[in-house]
């Protein structure tokens, strides 16, 4: 019986292999569609790993046909600023935009580690007393990246950062333009126990590092038994003078009852933003 009902089935037929699809070759697009297909692609991935496919790819992400696209399509509102602000195209140099678009300096804090959620990572630091240490706000800081704040001691402690402007993706026309602000923001405080003072000192430096314009602010000091209290500083500089390339972002904190540890000033949530002037 087993022999007959095996000769009753029909036979299984293997199915046949999918033939190996073709590789797409992106070159073989036109170079206008090519040019389409690559604005889709992130700015770091095409600066870092389109650009060195061939030479037709590195001729198209170095130029200023991408990046335009790019720029029209994700920040539309900066377009004509960026396009009325371009130098004459030179043969070899990748076009500006591309760091513009990967590093997007316009709108985003450009200090480094301002709460010391890295600890003092980014930070030229002078330690006075005790030092600079890191701990939890003891007051809410609204829009902070991290409730986590600087901790001076009984001596002044300082600390810095330089902002290269050219570096974060701006370039020379486009600072000078006349376009451009820089808004810079602190917030400071102390805790309930002790009293503390606090400096700010912001500086736009050219490219030599000579003071064109600065801030400076140091309020009156905090008195002890404060309830945690804490201020918000801030400074906008427009009509921001030519030549500066660098800002320059540096404050001080101490207590006043010169206790050993930490009880003076607290700093966080420290910030410098480009803005366009787009009106």
């Amino acid at each position: 019986m087993g022999a007959s009902a095996s000769r009753g089935r029909p036979a299984r037929v293997p199915a046949p292999e999918p033939e190996p699809e073709e590789a797409l070759d992106l070159s073989q697009l036109p170079p206008e569609l090519l040019l389409v297909v690559l604005s889709h692609v992130p700015p770091r991935t095409l600066l870092g790993c389109c650009r060195r496919v061939c030479r037709g790819w590195r001729a198209l992400v170095d130029g200023q046909a991408l990046w335009l696209l790019i720029l029209a399509r994700d920040h539309g509102s900066l377009l004509p600023l960026a396009r009325s602000c371009l130098p004459p195209t030179r043969d070899g140099r990748p076009c500006l935009l591309g760091r513009f678009c990967e590093r997007r300096p316009i709108g985003r804090n450009l200090i480094r580690n301002p709460c010391g959620q890295e600890g003092l990572r980014k930070w030229m630091v002078q330690h006075g007393g005790d030092g600079w240490v890191v701990e939890v706000n003891r007051s809410t800081v609204p829009g902070a990246p991290s409730q986590t704040c600087f901790v001076s001691s009984f001596s002044w402690c300082r600390k810095k950062q330089v902002l290269d402007l050219e570096e974060e993706g701006l370039w020379p026309e486009l600072l000078d333009s006349g376009k451009i602000e820089i808004c810079v923001s602190d917030w400071w405080g102390a805790r309930h126990d002790s009293g503390c003072m606090y400096r700010l000192l912001v500086q736009l430096l050219d490219a030599n590092q000579t003071v064109l314009d600065k801030f400076s602010a140091m309020p009156v000091p905090i008195q002890q038994w404060n309830n945690n209290v804490c201020f918000q500083v801030t400074h906008v500089f427009s009509n921001i003078k030519m030549g500066v390339r660098f800002v320059s972002f540096e404050h001080w904190g101490q207590d006043t009852q010169f206790w050993a540890g930490h009880y003076g000033a607290r700093v966080t949530n420290s910030s410098v933003v480009v803005r366009a002037q787009l009106s």
